[in-house]
C-alpha cells in the first residue's frame, strides 16, 4: 500500500499547491470579478508548508538519514510541481475535455507513471544518484515483464510524437516550402517518415530501455510472442472472440449512429456493455494475457490518435470520421477522450490491484462500474428518470439507484463464480 500511499500524497501535493498559485494571483489580481483574497492565498500557503512538514516527520520515520528524507520529499513535490504545470497545460489546451478534478487525477497519473520510469531508468543506470527505495520495487510491488513492456511502449510513442514532429519540421524546412510536388505526393511523404520512425522506436528504442530496467532472456518483442505463444489455444481463441466482437459491434453502431436519432451518450453506452462481453471473461481465465491486451489496446489508441490528429494519409481522415460519430461534449476536433476513459476505467483497477489476491472484486470494479453500473444508470434514468438530484443537474435518483442495484447483482453473480474457479485465495 505505501505506492498508493505516496500516489495520494503526490496527488494532494499537486492539488495543494495549484489553490495556492491560484489564490495568490486571483489576490493580486486588480479585476474586481475576482473574489480571493489574500487571506485565501495565505491560508493555500499555509497548508501547503503543514503538508510538506507531515511529509518530513513522515518520511524521517521510515529513513535512516537526514539526506534520504530530503531527497524523498524534494522527488515527492517534483511530482507535485509537475502535476501543476500540466494540470495549467491541459486546461487550457483543452478546456472542455476535462474539469480540474479529473485534471488533476489524470495528470497526477501520468506524472507519477513517467516519473517512475525516469527514476527506475536513472536508478539502474547511475546508483549513484538516486537511491533504489524511491523506486516502486520497493514499495512491495514487484516488476513484471508485462510492467515493462507497456512503460517501454507508451515511453516509445511519447518520444515518437517528438521525434515525429521535430523530423516533420526538419523536412518542411528544407523539402516542403520550395519543392512543387503534388500535395498527394507530399502526404505519402509524410507517412513513410511515419512510419518509419514509429517502426524503429518501437523495435529498437524501446526495447532497448527495457532491457536497461529488466533483466529479459530474450528480446521483449521475442519474449511478447513466447509469452503468447504458452497457450496458443487459449490466447487466439480469445483473440478470435474479441475480433470478432469488435467487427460485429463497429459495423452495427456505426450505421445507427449515422442513421438513427438515438443520442450518442446512449449510443455510447453499448460500448461499455461490449467492454462487459470483452474483458469480464478475459479476466476471469485470461489475466495476465488481458493486462498485455490492454497495454496494446492503449497503445493502437494512441497511435490512431495522432493519425487522426496529424491527419496521416491514408487512415487520417476515415479515423477522424468514424471516431467524431461517438463523440459528446468533452471531446473536439484537437483530441478525443471517450474511448481513452473507457479502456483506461476498466484496465486501471486491474493494473493497480496486482498482486493483492485477497481482494476479488477489485480488478472487477472498473468493468462493473462503468460497464454494468454507468450503463444501467444511463438508460433507466433516460428512459424512466424523474426526480432529478438537482435542478440544473441531469442526474436522477432512479438512474442512480438502478446503478447501484446493478452492480450489486453483478457482484453476487460474479463471487460464487470465482469461488468456484479458484481465481482467489481466502483469508
Amino acid at each position: 500500500m505505501t505506492m498508493q500511499f505516496w500516489a495520494a500524497s503526490a496527488c494532494s501535493c499537486g492539488v495543494l499547491i495549484f489553490l495556492f498559485i491560484v489564490t495568490w494571483c486571483a489576490a493580486n489580481n486588480k479585476n474586481p470579478h475576482f473574489s480571493c483574497s489574500v487571506w485565501d492565498a495565505k491560508f493555500s500557503l499555509s497548508c501547503v508548508i503543514l503538508y510538506s512538514a507531515v511529509c518530513c516527520i513522515s518520511l524521517a520515520t521510515i529513513s535512516h538519514t537526514g539526506f534520504n528524507t530530503a531527497l524523498k520529499l524534494l522527488w515527492l513535490l517534483c511530482h507535485g510541481f509537475a502535476t501543476v504545470k500540466l494540470i495549467q497545460h491541459l486546461l487550457s489546451t483543452f478546456p472542455f475535455c476535462a474539469s480540474i478534478g479529473e485534471a488533476n487525477l489524470v495528470t497526477s497519473g501520468l506524472v507519477l507513471y513517467f516519473g517512475d520510469m525516469l527514476a527506475c531508468t536513472i536508478s539502474k543506470v547511475c546508483r549513484l544518484l538516486i537511491p533504489p527505495e524511491l523506486v516502486s520495487i520497493r514499495y512491495g510491488i514487484k516488476r513484471s515483464e508485462i510492467g515493462i513492456v507497456i512503460q517501454g511502449v507508451l515511453l516509445g510513442l511519447l518520444i515518437f510524437s517528438a521525434v515525429f514532429k521535430f523530423l516533420i519540421h526538419l523536412w518542411e524546412y528544407f523539402w516542403g516550402a520550395n519543392n512543387s510536388e503534388s500535395r498527394e505526393r507530399k502526404e505519402i511523404w509524410r507517412s513513410l517518415i511515419f512510419l518509419t520512425s514509429l517502426g524503429f522506436i518501437m523495435i529498437a528504442v524501446a526495447p532497448s530501455w527495457m532491457m536497461i530496467v529488466l533483466d529479459f532472456d530474450v528480446h521483449p518483442v521475442l519474449w511478447i510472442f513466447q509469452f503468447i505463444f504458452s497457450e496458443p489455444f487459449k490466447r487466439f481463441s480469445l483473440c478470435i472472440y474479441w475480433l470478432v466482437l469488435i467487427y460485429a459491434s463497429v459495423l452495427r453502431f456505426y450505421k445507427i449512429s449515422k442513421n438513427s436519432k438515438i443520442e450518442r451518450i446512449l449510443l455510447r453506452k453499448y460500448y461499455h456493455l461490449l467492454a462487459v462481453l470483452m474483458f469480464l471473461p478475459a479476466l476471469i481465465y485470461q489475466p495476465k494475457f488481458l493486462d498485455l491486451a490492454f497495454g496494446a489496446a492503449l497503445a493502437v489508441f494512441l497511435v490512431l490518435e495522432i493519425i487522426r490528429v496529424w491527419r496521416i494519409w491514408p487512415l487520417g481522415q476515415l479515423v477522424h470520421q468514424f471516431m467524431s460519430a461517438f463523440t459528446d461534449h468533452r471531446d473536439s476536433d484537437l483530441i478525443i477522450v471517450s474511448h481513452f476513459s473507457l479502456l483506461l476505467g476498466c484496465a486501471l483497477p486491474i493494473w493497480m490491484s496486482s498482486g493483492f489476491n485477497d481482494r476479488p472484486l477489485t480488478p472487477f470494479s472498473g468493468i462493473l462500474s462503468l460497464g454494468i453500473g454507468d450503463t444501467m444508470a444511463s438508460l433507466v434514468g433516460h428512459k424512466y428518470g424523474v426526480l432529478r438530484w438537482s435542478k440544473t443537474g441531469k442526474k436522477t435518483i432512479e438512474g442512480t439507484a438502478a446503478g447501484i442495484t446493478s452492480v450489486l447483482a453483478a457482484c453476487s453473480v460474479l463471487l460464487p463464480l470465482l469461488a468456484s474457479t479458484g481465481s482467489f485465495l481466502t483469508q
